[in-house]
């Protein structure tokens, strides 16, 4: 399953992964294939919720103007 930039899909995947590697039922080989995609899941999530936050802690200031387009705009691509 290929997941683009989808923090759900991610999210999903990743728990399907580790339900995977517990129990413990696969090679060696597809355990680490898996282990790769997994970590790089994680990677995908955490930047996501980090630029979520970020956004957040900019809406909670109260700034309304400008500069806090520009800053989200920078989370997006980011």
């Amino acid at each position: 399953m290929a997941v683009k930039d989808n923090f759900e899909e991610a999210l999903s995947r990743l728990e399907e992964i580790v339900r995977e590697l517990e129990k413990g039922e696969i090679g060696i080989e597809e355990a680490l294939k898996l282990f790769e995609e997994g970590t790089g899941l994680s990677k995908l999530c955490a930047k996501k919720l980090s630029n979520v936050e970020k956004r957040v802690e900019i809406l909670k200031k109260g700034e309304k103007n400008e500069e806090v387009l520009e800053l989200f705009q920078e989370f997006d691509e980011g």
